[in-house]
C-alpha cells in the first residue's frame, strides 16, 4: 500500500498523547532498502512556517505502519536531500 498525499495519521508521543499529522511525502532508497516519510501537524497554517517531522517507516501486514526515529548522519543527510529536491521542485512550479 503506498501512501497518498495528503494522508493523515496520527503519531504518539512519548507519553503517550496522540497528534494527528499530515503526510508530506514518503520514500524508499533503494540502496539500503529503507523506506522514509515526512509529515507535518495537521493543525498548521498554510502561510506559517512549521516543522517537518521524518521517521524511517515498515508496512505491517496489517496496512499498518511503525515508526523508527532517524538516529544517524547518514539518514538525515538522504533526508534532507530530498527535502530540499522536492522544495526546489515546488518552487519552479508556483
Amino acid at each position: 500500500m503506498a501512501i497518498e498525499e495528503k494522508e493523515r495519521i496520527i503519531i504518539p508521543d512519548e507519553n503517550g498523547e496522540e497528534h494527528l499529522f499530515e503526510v508530506l511525502f514518503t520514500f524508499d532508497v533503494d540502496d539500503t532498502g529503507n523506506s522514509y516519510i515526512a509529515v507535518v501537524p495537521a493543525e498548521q497554517k498554510n502561510d506559517e512556517e512549521v516543522e517537518v517531522y521524518a521517521f524511517r517507516y515498515e508496512e505491517k501486514d496489517d496496512e499498518d505502519i511503525s515508526l523508527f526515529a532517524i538516529e544517524s548522519d547518514e539518514e538525515w543527510d538522504i533526508v534532507e536531500e530530498m527535502l530540499n529536491t522536492l522544495a526546489e521542485e515546488e518552487e519552479l512550479n508556483d
